[in-house]
């Protein structure tokens, strides 16, 4: 047996825009109606939503050979990044990435030695089959996917050397925390966030590597295609969720 290839982490390296949706109702129910719809990839967010690690592994199993999971933990931490792709996520968003420092922390985190310092404990683990994949520990730096978000001031001061950490497979630049920090609390599409987030955008990519980013907002989203956009979420279940429950109750006043 051997180790699944990461499509996603594959298919940035296209000229293409992976469409995906956040996902933070913490259910496996939940996440297997999302990958039902069709998007190339779903984040499973343990930042703000309330997933913990058994309600993670629960979605990665609904979510096998669909859409692809993307597993945002809370923050930058080894032991909790190793336990992550222990369970099965082949691709890691960290947030509040503000340093290079920060960044090779966690390259380090998700490639085993020599490349890195994730903790070998494969054979008990589902992401090796529990040991079936007997190659899997000469195997999983490449399949291993590593996206850092950049979502401040600081972070953005700093995305040239960012960008410049081997092993960061993309970067996702956050509005709304970006937004806060400019001094526009819950107004990410004001215009001077804005045209920091594409210019961020734009230089990601022009260093050759994917970006990618969120919003709701769907003109915004469209632009954001438009630029060419490697990685592109366009939603959250909470918002679907809690917009077609509204709808529905307006439609018989």
């Amino acid at each position: 047996m051997t180790l699944a290839k990461n499509l996603f982490k594959a298919r940035l390296a296209k000229p293409e825009t992976q469409i995906g949706l956040w996902m933070a109702l913490a259910h496996p129910g939940a996440a297997e109606i999302c990958a039902g719809a069709g998007f190339d990839w779903l984040v499973i967010d343990a930042e703000h939503g309330p997933n913990g690690l058994a309600e993670i592994m629960a979605q990665l199993r609904v979510l096998s050979g669909s859409s692809h999971p993307v597993v945002r933990v809370r923050e930058n931490d080894r032991a909790l990044i190793k336990q992550m792709l222990d369970i099965g996520a082949q691709t890691i968003l960290v947030p509040m990435i503000e340093t290079a420092a920060e960044a090779q922390e966690a390259v380090g985190s998700v490639r085993y030695p020599p490349e890195g310092a994730r903790g070998v404990g494969a054979a008990l683990a589902r992401a090796s089959d529990y040991g079936r994949i007997t190659d899997y520990l000469h195997t999983a730096n490449k399949q291993v996917c590593l996206l850092v978000q950049v979502e401040s001031c600081k972070g953005i001061d700093a995305l040239d050397e960012i960008l410049a950490v081997e092993g960061v497979d993309g970067v996702f630049v956050g509005p709304a925390d970006l937004a806060a920090d400019m001094g526009y609390v819950g107004k990410p599409e004001a215009a001077p966030v804005q045209a920091v987030v594409v210019e961020a955008l734009s230089r990601i990519r022009a260093a050759g590597k994917p970006a990618g980013i969120l919003t709701s907002n769907r003109e915004l989203a469209r632009r954001y295609a438009l630029m060419g956009v490697e990685f592109l979420a366009v939603g959250a279940d909470v918002g679907v969720f809690a917009r077609g429950l509204a709808e529905l109750r307006q439609a018989f006043p």
